[in-house]
């Protein structure tokens, strides 16, 4: 999404006179009232931006957690409801002329929805940064051990994650995101669809080239530029971490794809892919920049991108479950640090999640930031004090979770059944059934009421089930 000097994306203001519902080519702003707007293709990929982020690096763990047909059904079932949501979102837009999404929960709830969509924001930023972070603490050493020779690894200080998470926060996240305009990240931040393309393009090309799934031999194609696999069963001499255990190889069973899996483990599936397709805060102000914005080319717009989200994040979850099977990880490039540390193409997707990360907490942030302002001080001028407290009460936050979650999937099922589930589903539903004047036998009508029971049973049934597999793991 492009950024303005605020930090914000840039939203045009506009106006709607009546119910426009069935005009879809009635355009959201005059032509005589805006200047020329952002291409089709270049509103995709700002979508594409905000699609995609740390979720990608969970949807392995996620499919290995459901099975391969399981995941591939949640996973469109998700990424329908998503387009689904959003299509609510702009005929809302376009009915009231509303461009934010805080401020289409005042209008259906008054004054406690706008604070309870700006509350939900506030957390999913939080959960993301926290992410991002953990990302870093893992990796980070990892990179830098990865460039050294094995002899002069050991008890190092650089191989403290935590430690260089607070240095490089210090360093570099903390200087970005306490500037009071940050918008020239939003050029460097597209850099990170192609760090995430590249990750995907690593991971297709990691894995043995037969599986067996029963009967049927898979084969893929050698269309990579470097082909290496890691053997299945894993390594006599490679160790992995699994709960407070210690497994040191896999056994023959456990490198036959699962079709359907159902466990305690299933419950974090659902929520990782609400998190990983919530872009619905990014929606309207990408409408609002969008050439001659009209609904049906805005959903044009929605349904390319969430299908190009859907193929990355398919062929991702697909080829890393493939690579490690019932070992595939949390947080997937951990299992390439364990059994390819040295392997040059890994080394080189490290340094560029890396990169990605650094560059895009100080944009999360910025939103995060702007909601705790608004919700304490209301529209007061600006304060270098408020300013500065804000962000380093913030910061102090994600990096508290980030340094203490022992797990990637606790952030993402947490906040995937929670304030996901809420933005994703819940809102849109519930907005668009107060706000709309539409018969409630229409289609969407009923469709929005399907939203938010959908969105309320998945998020209360997958907290509930999170909460008892820590309880019951930690006694």
């Amino acid at each position: 999404m492009s950024i303005n000097g605020n930090g914000n994306a840039e939203i045009y203001s506009h106006s709607a006179s009546g119910d426009n519902e069935g005009n879809e080519t009635v355009p959201l702003l005059s032509n005589r009232s805006r200047a020329k707007g952002a291409s089709f293709a270049s509103s995709v990929f700002n979508l594409m931006n905000a699609i995609m982020g740390s979720g990608i690096l969970g949807l392995a763990y996620a499919m290995a957690s459901t099975g391969i047909v399981g995941f591939c059904f949640l996973l469109i079932l998700v990424s329908s409801l998503a387009a689904y949501s959003i299509h609510l979102l702009l005929k809302l837009c376009d009915m009231t002329g509303i461009n934010s999404y805080e401020d289409l929960g005042g209008r259906a709830l008054q004054k406690p929805g706008k604070v309870l969509v700006g509350i939900a924001i506030l957390i999913q930023n939080v959960g993301a940064m926290s992410s991002y972070l953990f990302i870093l603490k893992s990796e980070l050493p990892a990179a830098i051990t990865s460039f050294l020779s094995p002899d002069q690894t050991g008890e190092a200080w650089y191989e403290d994650g935590r430690l260089l998470l607070i240095l490089v926060s210090l360093c570099v996240v903390l200087p970005l995101a306490i500037l009071p305009r940050i918008g020239f990240l939003g050029y460097t931040s597209s850099l990170a669809f192609f760090f995430m393309l590249y990750f995907t393009i690593v991971v297709s090309s990691n894995y043995s080239p037969h599986i067996f799934l029963g009967p049927v031999v898979l084969s893929t194609p050698q269309v990579v530029v470097k082909k290496w696999s890691i053997p299945c069963p894993l390594p006599h001499n490679v160790t992995t971490l699994v709960g407070a255990c210690q497994v040191s190889n896999s056994s023959d069973s456990e490198c036959t794809p699962k079709l359907f899996v159902v466990s305690s483990k299933s419950a974090y599936a659902i929520p990782t892919m609400a998190f990983s397709f919530l872009c619905h805060t990014a929606i309207l102000p990408i409408y609002c920049e969008l050439d001659r914005p009209t609904k049906a080319r805005m959903q044009n717009v929605t349904n390319v991108s969430v299908s190009l989200s859907f193929l990355l994040y398919l062929v991702s979850a697909l080829f890393g479950y493939l690579t490690f099977y019932a070992r595939v990880d949390s947080e997937l490039l951990l299992g390439y640090d364990a059994y390819m540390p040295r392997d040059i193409m890994v080394m080189m997707v490290r340094v560029a999640i890396i990169i990605s990360v650094l560059l895009t907490v100080p944009l999360i942030h910025f939103p995060a930031r702007k909601a705790v302002i608004l919700l304490l001080c209301g529209n007061r001028p600006f304060s270098w004090m408020i300013h500065i407290t804000t962000t380093l009460v913030i910061l102090g936050v994600v990096h508290l979770l980030a340094i203490f979650v022992p797990d990637i999937r606790n952030v993402f099922g947490v906040v995937g059944s929670t304030t996901s589930s809420c933005l994703l589903f819940v809102f849109p539903g519930l907005f668009y059934f107060k706000i709309s004047h539409q018969p409630r036998r229409s289609f969407d009508s009923i469709g929005a009421v399907c939203l938010v029971v959908f969105g309320l049973m998945v998020g209360v049934v997958s907290f509930s089930i999170i909460i008892f597999t820590w309880i019951h793991g930690s006694s």
